[in-house]
């Protein structure tokens, strides 16, 4: 072997274990992502079976939601035919204005003021007059409407409906506010499923760049390495180009010895065991 290529063959068993180094390096951190990314994907995984199920909860109580809307909506719209029907009766019989339900709840916010603003005599006075004048009021409208049965009537069944509806309306709350609590829960894990899932792509991007460099690295490896055995190759055959040349002339040389010792056995000269051996060994 030429000692340039001694050189270049050196220099390619250092390039070689170097990209073979960082080979083995980038694999590993490649291996490390590829672990990272697998355990974030079965974590969005899971998060988004749990999001699902929520929204199974959330879509089951909305069901709830929506038949105890439809039954109070039904409930009102009865109990709003009643009181329209009611309001007729009151025309009929001379009882327009306020009802005796409005009546009351004014002196009851009449009176809650009283008891707790602070007044000069003369607003307080006046006060007072109202309220009393509101309850002769109330008075008589109560007995005006105990007096018209028909009245009392549709409004007591008008009232109960309404307290009907009232209920309607309070188990449709609690379904709501269960229903917007898993929909919130819903939001909330799909959210961070996503969020994962983003750290998830960020781990597979890192894998695949360092999945490329070993590549790259392993190409390096392996075609140094076939470098580093053309050139053996190119060696060997040198080196059996050499020895048969060698071969060639010891056999030349062996032949030519031989024939010289043919000739002195010719001539009547006396052989040794040792030319003889030469002989056999030649053409001779």
């Amino acid at each position: 072997m030429t000692n340039e290529l001694q050189i270049r063959k050196a220099e390619l068993k250092d390039i070689s274990e170097e990209a073979k180094e960082k080979r083995n390096q980038l694999n590993a951190e490649a291996s490390k992502f590829a672990a990272e990314r697998n355990e974030l994907n079965n974590k969005t995984k899971e998060l988004i079976t749990v999001a699902q199920d929520l929204k199974v909860k959330r879509d089951e109580v909305n069901v709830n939601v929506s038949k105890y809307k439809t039954l109070r909506d039904e409930t009102n719209a009865k109990a709003n035919d009643l009181f329209a029907k009611a309001d007729e009766l009151r025309k009929e019989g001379g009882l327009a204005g306020p009802s005796i339900k409005e009546i009351r709840k004014q002196i009851d916010e009449l009176e809650f003021k009283q008891q707790t603003s602070v007044m000069n005599p003369k607003k307080e006075k006046e006060l007072v007059t109202k309220i009393k004048e509101l309850e002769l009021e109330y008075s008589e409208k109560k007995k005006q409407l105990e007096e018209n049965s028909d009245l009392k009537a549709v409004l007591d069944e008008a009232q109960v409906i309404r307290d009907e509806a009232s209920e309607y309306h309070a188990q449709l709350a609690v379904y709501a506010s269960q229903a917007q609590e898993f929909h919130e829960q819903m939001i909330a894990t799909f959210k961070e499923a996503d969020k994962i899932r983003a750290e998830s792509d960020v781990a597979h991007k890192n894998f695949i760049r360092a999945q490329e460099a070993a590549d790259e690295q392993h190409k390096v490896f392996i075609e140094a390495q076939k470098e580093i055995r053309d050139i053996d190759k190119e060696n060997g055959k040198a080196k059996k180009k050499d020895k048969d040349a060698k071969v060639k002339v010891d056999k030349e040389e062996q032949e030519k010895d031989a024939q010289d010792i043919f000739e002195k056995f010719k001539d009547g000269g006396k052989l040794t065991m040792e030319d003889l051996m030469a002989l056999q060994r030649s053409k001779y």
